[in-house]
């Protein structure tokens, strides 16, 4: 499965199209909050996460979630991936618990999917 970072703009047909390409309804993404770049696609967010790491991402700043781009409001973005699990910084768990990080990857999103 191809995974693609995204630094600037792609569309929901894209979107749609890598969804397709791996899970059908649903497409595994990694946000990078501090660089605003996404990873969309791989078979699971560990590979995204490499792939950003190798391209220059912090660890810290790498937060797993899934795409559902047939969704509607909420129900787009699930932030849940084995990634999150980071006790260090208070994410025991693999849904992300911060809100503060979870507007941050809703507005990355809205900012980078047209």
């Amino acid at each position: 499965m191809r995974i693609i970072i995204v630094d600037d703009k792609i569309t929901w047909a894209e979107v749609r199209q890598l969804a397709e390409e791996s899970y059908g309804d649903m497409v595994k993404a990694v946000a990078d909050i501090n660089l605003e770049l996404v990873a969309i696609g791989g078979e699971m967010h560990a590979d995204a996460e490499q792939l950003l790491l190798a391209n220059g991402s912090r660890q810290e700043d790498l937060w797993g979630f899934n795409i559902y781009p047939e969704a509607e409001g909420d129900k787009i973005l699930e932030y849940v991936s084995f990634i999150n699990i980071r006790p260090r910084q208070n994410n025991r768990s693999q849904e992300i618990a911060s809100a503060e990080v979870k507007d941050k990857i809703k507005n990355l999103v809205k900012k980078i999917i047209i």
